[in-house]
């Protein structure tokens, strides 16, 4: 757990770029030179203390040419069900082709070329089963959902410059997916609210690791979406009151959840959230806003809670010990071509809570950052 000392009232001023330190500019500049040196590369490759550290460096630098190539593959393998099909029972490659429509050759070409990502594996000559990495995804159902939903994502990413230049008020293939509102029709909603739940899972298992919701009376999750986080904590919190809050569309395909759950429809940019509640959770929601949207969320929550009450943050973070390029890459060119949104620090977050009238906030330590980090503020 990370504790954060409250705000002073000033609120965070710009500065502008520091210049690094001249020893610092010195030595990057000095190893950049040597790594780069074909002289350096042939002999440290030959001198077994470096040898290992060398192939790394290098299968890494190719990981990066090659990862695209890496990811269509993984999304071949969720288009096809050749994970499940894996995962029944040993296959041939002729098994593999029948039931993906595929050629044999074809079909062969994309065994091995997912056993080579772990995601299959030869048990036997021709016979193949699915691997460690397969399984892991297979059991992840969010993952999955957002592999599926990736060719929006690299449709806009064809061309990286040209996103990056246009208006970002400019339709995109991931901004006509993701962007709703108060008079969306329910199967658009539906849509984007069964996309969100399927991850929604893995971040509500995060969050109860890292905070104790069961010290709470009434807990409201704003942007619920389907209840998919409230399903998750209420077995968790037998005696815990939940609530969701989100748009009248968005709640109207919130089915299945246990009698305690209350719904709130209505528009957090426009409508005072619900009172009585001494917890709200915001599971995935900011990073998805830009700053002046995700104030105005945060200060509607200020007003709803009670002066005991607590707001927790639950999503991907920029800069997670052990995920930076899931923050500012992954998400960091997914929030741009979604138009809407950044990947933010913790003090980041910390910052703009103060602005929105909060004083104190804490980072709690998450087993999986690459999912979700969580941050607990009060005020």
């Amino acid at each position: 757990m990370l504790d954060v000392a409250p705000f002073t009232d000033a609120p965070p001023v710009p500065h502008p770029p520091e210049r690094p330190p001249e020893w610092r500019r010195r030595w990057t500049h000095w190893r950049n030179r040597v790594l780069g040196s074909p002289v350096f590369q042939d002999w440290a490759s030959r001198l077994p203390i470096f040898a290992s550290v060398s192939r790394r460096r290098a299968a890494s630098a190719f990981d990066l040419v090659a990862g695209f190539t890496y990811s269509q593959i993984l999304l071949a393998a969720v288009q096809t069900g050749l994970l499940d099909l894996l995962d029944a029972g040993p296959c041939n490659a002729d098994d593999i082709a029948r039931s993906t429509a595929l050629s044999h050759a074809a079909a062969t070409r994309l065994l091995r070329a997912a056993a080579a990502l772990d995601l299959a594996e030869e048990v036997a000559p021709g016979c193949w089963m699915l691997g460690q990495q397969g399984a892991a995804l297979r059991s992840n159902p969010g993952a999955l959902a957002m592999v599926a939903h990736h060719p929006l994502l690299y449709a806009d990413l064809s061309d990286p410059l040209a996103l990056l230049r246009q208006d970002r008020q400019e339709p995109t293939a991931l901004s006509r997916f993701w962007h709703y509102h108060s008079e969306t029709d329910g199967e658009i909603a539906g849509r984007y609210s069964s996309l969100m739940a399927a991850s929604q899972q893995m971040v509500a298992q995060q969050a109860m690791g890292a905070y104790a919701f069961d010290r709470h009376c009434r807990l409201l999750d704003i942007g619920g979406g389907h209840g998919a986080f409230v399903n998750a904590l209420a077995p968790a919190c037998p005696s815990l009151e939940l609530g969701i809050f989100d748009l009248p569309p968005v709640l109207s395909g919130a089915t299945n959840l246990p009698s305690r759950v209350s719904l709130h429809p209505g528009d957090f940019f426009a409508d005072a959230l619900p009172t009585g509640y001494d917890c709200i959770t915001l599971s995935r929601i900011l990073h998805d806003h830009d700053d002046d949207r995700c104030l105005r969320i945060l200060r509607g929550i200020r007003a709803a809670l009670p002066e005991n009450g607590r707001l927790v943050i639950a999503e991907p973070m920029a800069g997670a010990r052990g995920a930076k390029a899931m923050g500012d890459a992954y998400f960091g060119l997914y929030l741009w071509a979604m138009n809407s949104g950044r990947p933010r620090t913790p003090t980041e977050y910390g910052e703009m809570l103060h602005k929105a009238g909060f004083r104190h906030w804490q980072q709690k330590r998450t087993a999986t950052p690459v999912i979700a980090s969580v941050i607990v503020s009060s005020y």
